[in-house]
Protein backbone atom coordinates (compact mmCIF):
# COMPACT_ATOMS: atom_id res chain seq x y z
CA UNK A 1 0.00 0.00 0.00
CA UNK A 2 1.09 3.29 -0.60
CA UNK A 3 1.89 6.04 2.60
CA UNK A 4 3.36 4.08 6.13
CA UNK A 5 3.20 0.56 7.10
CA UNK A 6 1.97 0.16 10.17
CA UNK A 7 3.48 -2.47 12.89
CA UNK A 8 1.74 -4.00 16.08
CA UNK A 9 3.80 -3.76 19.63
CA UNK A 10 1.77 -5.56 21.96
CA UNK A 11 2.79 -4.54 25.52
CA UNK A 12 1.86 -7.26 28.18
CA UNK A 13 2.03 -5.12 30.68
CA UNK A 14 3.98 -5.60 33.84
CA UNK A 15 6.09 -9.27 33.21
CA UNK A 16 7.15 -9.23 36.90
CA UNK A 17 4.95 -12.08 39.09
CA UNK A 18 5.98 -14.64 41.48
CA UNK A 19 6.93 -18.17 40.02
CA UNK A 20 4.55 -19.47 42.11
CA UNK A 21 2.17 -17.01 41.62
CA UNK A 22 -1.08 -16.56 39.57
CA UNK A 23 -0.33 -16.59 35.63
CA UNK A 24 -0.57 -13.21 33.95
CA UNK A 25 -3.82 -11.70 32.97
CA UNK A 26 -2.89 -12.50 29.60
CA UNK A 27 -2.72 -16.12 29.67
CA UNK A 28 -5.81 -16.04 30.97
CA UNK A 29 -8.97 -17.51 29.04
CA UNK A 30 -11.74 -15.49 27.46
CA UNK A 31 -14.55 -17.53 26.19
CA UNK A 32 -11.95 -20.71 25.85
CA UNK A 33 -8.86 -18.54 24.33
CA UNK A 34 -6.03 -16.56 25.48
CA UNK A 35 -6.67 -13.00 26.15
CA UNK A 36 -3.42 -12.33 24.46
CA UNK A 37 -4.33 -14.69 20.89
CA UNK A 38 -8.01 -11.74 21.03
CA UNK A 39 -5.43 -8.86 21.13
CA UNK A 40 -3.85 -10.43 18.26
CA UNK A 41 -6.54 -11.42 16.57
CA UNK A 42 -7.93 -8.02 16.67
CA UNK A 43 -4.69 -6.47 14.92
CA UNK A 44 -4.10 -9.26 12.50
CA UNK A 45 -7.58 -8.23 11.11
CA UNK A 46 -6.15 -5.09 10.03
CA UNK A 47 -5.07 -5.42 6.33
CA UNK A 48 -2.45 -2.61 6.89
CA UNK A 49 -0.87 -4.00 10.09
CA UNK A 50 1.86 -5.73 8.68
CA UNK A 51 3.77 -7.27 11.29
CA UNK A 52 3.29 -7.45 15.33
CA UNK A 53 5.76 -7.78 18.00
CA UNK A 54 5.10 -9.23 21.49
CA UNK A 55 7.44 -8.20 24.21
CA UNK A 56 7.04 -10.74 27.05
CA UNK A 57 9.30 -12.13 29.77
CA UNK A 58 12.20 -14.46 28.71
CA UNK A 59 10.40 -17.10 30.88
CA UNK A 60 7.04 -16.59 29.08
CA UNK A 61 8.49 -16.60 25.40
CA UNK A 62 8.73 -20.58 24.80
CA UNK A 63 4.98 -20.44 26.06
CA UNK A 64 4.00 -17.19 23.62
CA UNK A 65 5.62 -18.75 20.61
CA UNK A 66 3.76 -22.04 20.82
CA UNK A 67 0.48 -20.29 21.05
CA UNK A 68 2.01 -17.98 18.50
CA UNK A 69 1.47 -21.22 16.30
CA UNK A 70 -1.35 -23.52 17.73
CA UNK A 71 -3.42 -20.01 16.73
CA UNK A 72 -1.65 -19.57 13.42
CA UNK A 73 -0.11 -16.49 13.34
CA UNK A 74 3.53 -17.79 13.02
CA UNK A 75 5.71 -15.73 10.20
CA UNK A 76 3.28 -12.32 11.09
CA UNK A 77 4.08 -12.36 15.00
CA UNK A 78 7.26 -12.13 16.25
CA UNK A 79 7.83 -12.61 20.06
CA UNK A 80 10.84 -10.69 21.66
CA UNK A 81 12.05 -10.74 25.07
CA UNK A 82 10.98 -8.01 27.05
CA UNK A 83 12.00 -5.72 29.87
CA UNK A 84 11.73 -4.89 33.71
CA UNK A 85 9.13 -2.07 33.00
CA UNK A 86 6.87 -1.53 30.12
CA UNK A 87 8.91 1.16 28.68
CA UNK A 88 12.04 -1.03 28.23
CA UNK A 89 9.48 -3.88 26.99
CA UNK A 90 8.46 -1.26 24.20
CA UNK A 91 11.86 -0.01 23.37
CA UNK A 92 12.74 -3.76 22.98
CA UNK A 93 10.31 -4.43 20.48
CA UNK A 94 11.14 -1.04 18.68
CA UNK A 95 14.60 -2.29 18.14
CA UNK A 96 13.76 -5.44 16.71
CA UNK A 97 11.45 -3.75 14.32
CA UNK A 98 12.81 -2.60 10.98
CA UNK A 99 13.67 1.00 10.77
CA UNK A 100 12.08 3.03 8.61
CA UNK A 101 11.27 6.35 10.15
CA UNK A 102 7.83 7.01 8.55
CA UNK A 103 6.32 3.59 9.71
CA UNK A 104 3.78 3.88 11.84
CA UNK A 105 3.86 1.58 15.38
CA UNK A 106 0.59 0.72 17.58
CA UNK A 107 1.23 -0.13 20.91
CA UNK A 108 -1.33 -1.76 22.33
CA UNK A 109 -2.22 -3.75 25.96
CA UNK A 110 -2.28 -7.70 25.55
CA UNK A 111 -4.96 -7.35 28.53
CA UNK A 112 -7.26 -4.93 26.09
CA UNK A 113 -8.49 -8.14 24.20
CA UNK A 114 -11.83 -6.27 23.16
CA UNK A 115 -9.97 -3.54 20.33
CA UNK A 116 -12.25 -3.43 17.09
CA UNK A 117 -10.75 -3.03 13.82
CA UNK A 118 -12.37 0.39 13.13
CA UNK A 119 -10.39 1.98 16.13
CA UNK A 120 -7.27 0.73 15.16
CA UNK A 121 -7.71 2.18 11.45
CA UNK A 122 -8.77 5.31 12.84
CA UNK A 123 -5.97 5.61 14.66
CA UNK A 124 -3.60 4.63 12.04
CA UNK A 125 -5.37 7.63 10.08
CA UNK A 126 -4.96 9.84 13.13
CA UNK A 127 -0.99 8.95 13.55
CA UNK A 128 -0.52 9.81 9.27
CA UNK A 129 -1.84 13.10 9.76
CA UNK A 130 -0.64 13.89 13.49
CA UNK A 131 2.54 12.20 13.82
CA UNK A 132 1.49 10.69 17.05
CA UNK A 133 -2.46 9.72 18.67
CA UNK A 134 -3.75 7.52 21.27
CA UNK A 135 -7.08 5.65 21.57
CA UNK A 136 -9.19 7.72 24.65
CA UNK A 137 -12.47 7.86 26.14
CA UNK A 138 -13.96 10.84 27.41
CA UNK A 139 -14.29 10.85 31.17
CA UNK A 140 -17.66 10.89 32.52
CA UNK A 141 -17.89 11.21 36.40
CA UNK A 142 -16.79 14.78 37.86
CA UNK A 143 -13.14 14.72 38.34
CA UNK A 144 -11.64 16.23 41.63
CA UNK A 145 -7.65 17.19 42.31
CA UNK A 146 -6.82 15.97 45.19
CA UNK A 147 -3.78 17.14 48.06
CA UNK A 148 -2.36 14.08 49.86
CA UNK A 149 -1.94 14.37 53.47
CA UNK A 150 -1.71 12.07 56.56
CA UNK A 151 -5.60 12.22 57.50
CA UNK A 152 -6.35 11.65 53.81
CA UNK A 153 -7.13 13.26 50.41
CA UNK A 154 -8.43 16.94 50.47
CA UNK A 155 -10.03 18.05 47.21
CA UNK A 156 -7.87 20.82 45.81
CA UNK A 157 -9.79 21.60 42.65
CA UNK A 158 -12.96 20.29 40.24
CA UNK A 159 -11.38 20.28 36.50
CA UNK A 160 -13.76 20.23 33.86
CA UNK A 161 -15.04 17.16 32.22
CA UNK A 162 -14.50 18.71 28.92
CA UNK A 163 -10.52 18.73 29.00
CA UNK A 164 -10.64 15.26 30.81
CA UNK A 165 -9.53 11.30 28.68
CA UNK A 166 -8.41 8.26 30.18
CA UNK A 167 -6.16 6.97 28.04
CA UNK A 168 -7.11 3.86 26.39
CA UNK A 169 -4.71 1.86 23.97
CA UNK A 170 -3.64 1.46 21.00
CA UNK A 171 -1.19 4.54 21.33
CA UNK A 172 0.36 4.95 17.82
CA UNK A 173 3.00 6.82 16.56
CA UNK A 174 5.49 7.56 13.99
CA UNK A 175 8.62 4.89 14.17
CA UNK A 176 11.35 7.36 14.31
CA UNK A 177 9.80 10.10 16.69
CA UNK A 178 8.68 7.10 19.09
CA UNK A 179 12.55 5.03 19.37
CA UNK A 180 14.13 8.88 19.79
CA UNK A 181 11.67 10.03 22.57
CA UNK A 182 11.80 6.37 24.46
CA UNK A 183 15.88 5.86 24.08
CA UNK A 184 16.18 9.98 25.21
CA UNK A 185 13.59 8.77 28.34
CA UNK A 186 15.30 5.65 29.08
CA UNK A 187 19.12 7.59 28.74
CA UNK A 188 17.77 10.28 31.03
CA UNK A 189 16.29 8.18 33.49
CA UNK A 190 12.56 9.21 33.17
CA UNK A 191 9.56 6.86 33.04
CA UNK A 192 6.55 7.89 31.74
CA UNK A 193 2.89 6.43 32.12
CA UNK A 194 2.39 5.00 28.90
CA UNK A 195 3.70 5.89 25.50
CA UNK A 196 2.13 9.21 25.05
CA UNK A 197 3.50 10.60 28.62
CA UNK A 198 7.00 10.20 27.09
CA UNK A 199 6.40 11.98 24.08
CA UNK A 200 4.50 14.86 25.23
CA UNK A 201 7.93 14.83 27.54
CA UNK A 202 9.52 15.40 23.62
CA UNK A 203 7.35 18.44 23.05
CA UNK A 204 5.20 16.50 20.32
CA UNK A 205 1.47 17.26 20.30
CA UNK A 206 -0.35 14.03 20.41
CA UNK A 207 -4.12 13.59 19.27
CA UNK A 208 -6.62 11.29 20.45
CA UNK A 209 -9.22 9.12 18.75
CA UNK A 210 -12.66 8.25 20.42
CA UNK A 211 -12.26 5.22 22.71
CA UNK A 212 -14.53 2.54 24.08
CA UNK A 213 -15.83 1.39 27.37
CA UNK A 214 -15.81 -1.77 25.23
CA UNK A 215 -11.92 -1.79 24.95
CA UNK A 216 -12.01 -2.32 28.42
CA UNK A 217 -8.21 -3.12 30.33
CA UNK A 218 -8.67 -6.88 32.52
CA UNK A 219 -7.08 -5.69 35.63
CA UNK A 220 -9.81 -6.14 38.67
CA UNK A 221 -11.58 -8.72 39.75
CA UNK A 222 -15.03 -9.20 37.52
CA UNK A 223 -13.30 -7.34 34.56
CA UNK A 224 -12.60 -10.83 33.18
CA UNK A 225 -16.98 -11.52 33.37
CA UNK A 226 -17.86 -7.78 32.12
CA UNK A 227 -15.11 -9.07 28.66
CA UNK A 228 -17.27 -12.03 28.35
CA UNK A 229 -20.48 -10.36 28.44
CA UNK A 230 -18.93 -7.97 25.93
CA UNK A 231 -17.75 -10.27 23.63
CA UNK A 232 -21.07 -12.35 23.61
CA UNK A 233 -22.96 -9.06 22.99
CA UNK A 234 -20.65 -8.44 19.94
CA UNK A 235 -21.49 -11.81 18.62
CA UNK A 236 -24.89 -11.24 18.39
Amino acid sequence: MAGPQPKFSNDPGSTSHPSSGPPPKQFLSLDGVPILIHSLRAFASVQRVTAIYVAVRKTEMERVQAQVAEYGFSGRVHVVEGGDTRQESVLHALNAVPAIPDDVVLVHDAVRPLIDAATIDRTIDAVVEHGAAIVGLPAIDTIKQVERTAHGAIITSTIPREFIVQAQTPQGFRFELLQKAMTDAMAEGFLGTDEASVIERAGVRVAVVHGSQVNLKITQPGDLELAEFYLHQRGR
